[in-house]
């Protein structure tokens, strides 16, 4: 009985871990690739950060400009 009302206890206050921090603003300076951006701000693999960054940012591909806005999730 206690686990069962443990369990309903964590399921009620558990929080994704997505939710905790909000995305960070990034502007893109001249040279910058999204794999290196990838590589500044993320651990491990930067493939998958990059697939991210597109994605969030709806890019259609990996051309950046000066002075554009990326939210970094």
């Amino acid at each position: 009985m206690l686990a069962i009302v443990g369990v309903l206890l964590w399921a009620v206050f558990a929080r994704s871990s997505e939710a905790t921090s909000p995305a960070q603003r990034y502007v893109v300076k001249p040279g910058d690739t999204l794999w290196a951006i990838a590589e500044r701000n993320y651990a491990g693999d930067p493939r998958a950060a990059v697939w991210t960054v597109q994605h969030r940012n709806h890019l259609a591909g990996t051309t950046l400009e000066p002075g554009q806005v990326l939210l970094l999730p």
